[in-house]
């Protein structure tokens, strides 16, 4: 891969975050009461997507986000598609499961494109971000770049897919509501996960060696050009912090 440098763990991560976004998809059907709150599947596992996308940009640099961004909207897309395809297609006479499979992979049109532009434009949002305030903090306070970023990045997130997926359909006020307790759950899940990401990004900083500052980063997210990383020795890592 010349150009860009090798890593033993980011294309596990960029993987497992494919993942996870993908299963976040498949369990948005199923919706539980807690409470007064209404939750969807997909809100337990996609939140995750935000973590993952700290955990590139802090330790990997904007570009390695950018590309596990393009990554998980292509897989996205693909299953979508492939999805309603093969609910479309005619059951076999002797196959009695249909309806069940539909539920599950019968996905609405509007609802795919409204994900989707949502997804792209808040995890972008989130990188950018999180890169620029790594810059603005020295690399310090890292959870004020976790917390910052998803604040960004997740009320993009969920005012564009709402307002796509249930503009016109809902009443202003409704959409109001669902905005505010969806982009709440979200960020209070980013915020109890936070000694997570600690952990998980001073391991990978140490094991990978690096810490990367995106000083002269080309913020496209439609370009390929990789940043100036700063890959310093592990004597010269900055002390873990705690969170």
């Amino acid at each position: 891969m010349s150009g860009r440098t090798r890593y033993r763990y980011l294309d596990n991560l960029i993987q497992a975050f494919v993942v996870v976004l993908l299963v976040s998809n498949l369990v948005a059907p199923k919706v539980t009461a807690v409470g007064p709150f209404r939750i969807s599947g997909a809100q337990l596992m996609f939140p995750i997507t935000y973590i993952f996308g700290d955990i590139f940009t802090e330790v990997y640099g904007y570009a390695a986000s950018r590309r596990a961004i393009w990554s998980a909207f292509f897989a996205s897309a693909l299953l979508a598609v492939i999805g309603m395809i093969a609910v479309a297609l005619p059951p076999a006479p002797e196959w009695h499961d249909q309806a069940a499979f539909a539920t599950v992979f019968n996905f609405v049109p509007r609802l795919v494109i409204a994900s989707l532009i949502a997804y792209w434009c808040g995890e972008f949002t989130n990188a950018f971000v999180m890169a620029k305030l790594k810059l603005l903090t020295n690399g310090k306070f890292l959870w004020v770049r976790t917390i910052g970023s998803t604040v960004a990045g997740q009320l993009v997130d969920t005012v564009v897919v709402i307002t796509l997926a249930m503009g016109g359909i809902l009443e202003t006020s409704a959409l109001i509501r669902l905005i505010i307790s969806g982009y709440l759950t979200k960020v209070l899940y980013e915020a109890a996960m936070t000694p997570v990401t600690y952990l998980v990004v001073n391991w990978l900083k140490r094991a990978e060696n690096v810490d990367t500052y995106d000083e002269d980063t080309d913020f496209n997210p439609f370009t390929s050009r990789e940043h100036k990383e700063h890959s310093l020795p592990p004597d010269a890592l900055p002390e873990p912090e705690s969170s």
